[in-house]
C-alpha cells in the first residue's frame, strides 16, 4: 500500500510542475492537479479513480454554467425521473468496479508477461564452482579488494533460487544464500 501512495504522489508532483510557473503558489493549484489525478483514465483500470469512487464522471463548473450535451438532459428531467436515473446509475457501479478490477489484473499479467520474456533463469547443480558477489562492502575489506571469494561449491540445490556451499576443503556452510548473489566460477 506504501508503494501505491508513493506512485500517486509522486504522479501529483509531477502534474504540479507541469502546471506552477513558480514554487512559491504551488499550493493555490494543487486542487487542480488533484482534480487532473482523479479525473485522467488509468490504463490499469481503463476507468477514472472518480468514476470508480463515485460511479459517474465528473462534471466540471463550468459544464453547470454553460450546459453541455452531457449536461442538459438530465437539467430538464423531473427531480422523480432524475432520482430513479440516480439509483439505476448506483446499481451499476459493482459491475463497472469488477469490469476496472478485471482490467488491472488482465493488465498486471501483461506487465508480468513482459518482464519474464527478459529474466534468465540461472540453472545451478550439485558440484558445480561459483564465486560469492559482495552486494555490500562490508564483508570486504576496502574499495580495491576483490568483490568475490574463492570458489565455492554447490553443495545443495533448494527450491525458490536458494543454495547451500561448501568450502573447497568440503565444508559446509550452515546458512543458504540466494543465487542472485553467485556467479559460475571458470578455471
Amino acid at each position: 500500500m506504501n508503494g501505491v501512495v508513493e506512485a500517486t504522489n509522486n504522479y501529483v508532483k509531477r502534474i504540479l510542475r507541469k502546471v506552477i510557473d513558480n514554487n512559491r503558489y504551488w499550493h493555490e493549484k494543487l486542487p487542480f492537479a488533484l482534480l487532473v489525478y482523479r479525473t485522467t483514465i488509468r490504463t490499469s483500470t481503463r476507468a477514472t479513480p472518480y468514476f470508480l469512487v463515485y460511479g459517474n464522471e465528473v462534471v466540471i463548473p463550468a459544464e453547470v454554467e454553460i450546459p453541455s450535451l452531457r449536461i442538459i438532459p438530465e437539467a430538464e428531467l423531473s427531480d422523480a425521473k432524475w432520482i430513479q436515473i440516480q439509483a439505476e446509475n448506483l446499481e451499476l457501479i459493482d459491475g463497472r468496479r469488477i469490469n476496472a478490477m478485471c482490467n488491472g489484473q488482465i493488465y498486471q499479467n501483461r506487465i508480468v508477461r513482459a518482464f519474464n520474456k527478459k529474466v534468465r533463469l540461472k540453472n545451478f547443480s550439485h558440484g558445480q564452482l561459483l564465486k560469492k558477489i559482495f552486494l555490500n562492502q562490508d564483508e570486504s575489506k576496502g574499495k580495491v579488494s576483490p568483490n568475490w571469494k574463492t570458489p565455492y561449491i554447490v553443495s545443495r540445490v533448494m527450491t525458490g533460487s536458494a543454495l547451500i556451499l561448501a568450502e573447497i576443503d568440503g565444508e559446509v556452510r550452515p546458512k543458504s544464500i540466494n543465487s542472485d548473489s553467485v556467479k559460475k566460477y571458470y578455471i
